[in-house]
């Protein structure tokens, strides 16, 4: 009898705001059927169409978090906890004279969520360090295709950040636009077979004032933040968007609007991200997030999700880092 009561319990949760929690299995990831359930629920988020329900093994090769098995952990650096910490809080409209915070990118067919959560969080960082007087996007195709610590078939944040300090990182935004090495693979790939890792080219495209070796940005400090709210929230509020990673579940692709929850227990894999700010909505704390996904996905290429809770672990492993300028 008390096994089946902790069943109940399990797939059947009454939340605090009074939606229902449930957890469920064996629905098909991105199809009809899971879209249907998840607005079927008086729950936080609705769902809707992001990909063809024959792209699973596509959205399989987008998450790219590779977890950190016998990997020593990154530093943990002190946070001084803010004393007044808003309800909600975003860093677009906290620096409005940083573009690169709106900026939504596509990682196309391409396991490398992990570096593009870094580069968005690395350039929102050095703009928001120099006061908005350097604007640049971070070059994605330089951390996938040359430093050697991930690729297209996936690596580790905190590697990313370290990597950014220790060896520097160009220029570059999206496909075919400004900087030293922009991103080299086209966006609009669902479905298709995914390409191996771009090859490492250590040149900056043709036209572009600079060599480079001159192009180079630096960290001048990585580490991680402990898994805590507020410390979480002060880190930002001081420096600016970070990058965290956590659980995909087979729901969660699907995803459209409001403060996303998991109810289905089939994961899939690990997915980084940029935390950019959080808010309340329906009386539900969530972090706003930005995903790499390109802007048609979700609600414009960015989802809430819970906060103070680790939803899926979204609060377990927080990295970032400072601007050497």
């Amino acid at each position: 009898m008390l096994i089946f009561l902790q069943i109940i319990l399990l797939t059947s949760l009454v939340l605090s705001d009074g939606n229902k929690h449930e957890i469920f299995s064996g629905i098909a990831p991105l199809s009809d059927e899971m879209i249907n359930r998840i607005n079927s629920l008086n729950t936080t988020w609705k769902a809707g169409r992001n990909f063809d329900p024959s792209e699973l093994e596509y959205v399989k090769r987008l998450l790219g978090v590779k977890r950190p098995v016998n990997r020593v952990a990154p530093p943990v650096k002190h946070v001084e906890i803010l004393e007044d910490i808003p309800d909600t809080f975003d860093s677009r409209s906290q620096w409005p004279d940083c573009p690169s915070i709106s900026l939504i990118r596509d990682q196309s067919n391409c396991g490398a969520c992990w570096a593009f959560g870094a580069v968005g969080a690395i350039s929102d960082r050095i703009c928001i360090a120099s006061t908005g007087k350097v604007k640049v996007n971070i070059s994605a195709e330089d951390l996938v295709a040359c430093s050697g610590v991930g690729g297209c078939d996936g690596g580790w944040p905190a590697d990313a950040w370290q990597y950014w300090v220790t060896n520097g990182l160009v220029t570059g935004g999206l496909y075919g636009k400004e900087g030293c090495m922009p991103y080299a693979i086209k966006p609009g790939h669902h479905g298709e077979p995914f390409l191996p890792t771009p090859a490492c080219n250590k040149t900056c495209q043709s036209g572009y004032p600079k060599t480079y070796a001159q192009d180079k940005h630096f960290g001048a400090l990585s580490y991680g933040i402990a898994p805590d709210v507020k410390v979480i929230q002060s880190e930002i509020m001081r420096n600016g968007p970070v990058e965290a990673d956590f659980q995909v579940y087979s729901d969660f692709p699907s995803y459209k609007s409001g403060v996303y929850i998991q109810h289905s227990q089939d994961l899939i894999a690990g997915h980084a991200i940029r935390l950019i700010g959080w808010g309340v909505e329906g009386g539900v704390p969530y972090w706003l997030a930005a995903n790499s996904w390109n802007a048609t996905w979700g609600d414009h290429g960015y989802f809430k999700i819970r906060r103070g809770t680790d939803e899926c672990g979204i609060e377990d492993d927080i990295q970032t880092g400072l601007p050497k300028l």
